[in-house]
């Protein structure tokens, strides 16, 4: 195995330690957090966690071609759309209900449902915009509608990390998926 450095190759005893040096750090914090946001959508503690090793796995394995620029958000991403697929086949399995079938469920009425052929187009709009959205708005807002629609937290979570009652996140929520809506209309995202 042959690592690639700005100066050039390194040879396979150097590739050897770097490795294991990342495998090391990313098993003594970086690997908690894949975990968690694994759990938050599996709600599984071995799922979770075996989500957590592939994720690295993918990392990997597509890390040369990629080159992310922050390392902890495209192992996040990873784990997500890991986690979520895993989810997908369990629950086509089991017609399951949870916590991300929730969470998506309430933001239906403010994304649109089905694309047409500019997919592609129309998804890149709607994320600038719902960045736009999010960054007007203050970062105790921001985080707590990213922790529930992003990384798929349970209500009474959300409310325990901010020291918020499980009612006012519920409030904070359904203004902010009101506002989103209203937002989008006024951007001309059909909805």
């Amino acid at each position: 195995m042959y690592l690639f450095c700005a100066m050039g190759l390194i040879f396979p005893a150097a590739a050897a330690f770097v490795a294991a040096s990342l495998n090391q750090r990313a098993y003594s914090g970086g690997n908690q957090i894949c975990h968690t946001i694994a759990y938050n959508i599996l709600r599984n503690k071995e799922d979770a966690e075996e989500c957590a090793n592939d994720t690295y796995l993918g990392a990997w394995s597509s890390i040369p071609p990629q080159r992310p620029n922050r390392l902890s958000i495209y192992l996040g991403k990873i784990t997500r759309n890991l986690a979520l697929n895993r989810y997908k086949r369990y629950t086509a399995e089991k017609r399951g209900h949870g916590q991300v079938v929730l969470a998506l469920s309430e933001l239906e009425a403010c994304v649109p449902s089905e694309t047409t052929v500019e997919q592609t187009i129309e998804e890149n709009e709607l994320a600038a915009a719902i960045d736009r959205f999010l960054y007007a708005k203050p970062k105790l807002n921001r985080n707590i509608f990213v922790r529930r629609y992003y990384h798929l937290y349970a209500i009474r979570d959300i409310a325990d990390a901010y020291g918020m009652s499980e009612s006012k996140v519920t409030s904070l929520l359904f203004r902010m998926r009101n506002e989103l809506r209203r937002f989008l209309e006024k951007e001309g995202i059909m909805l």
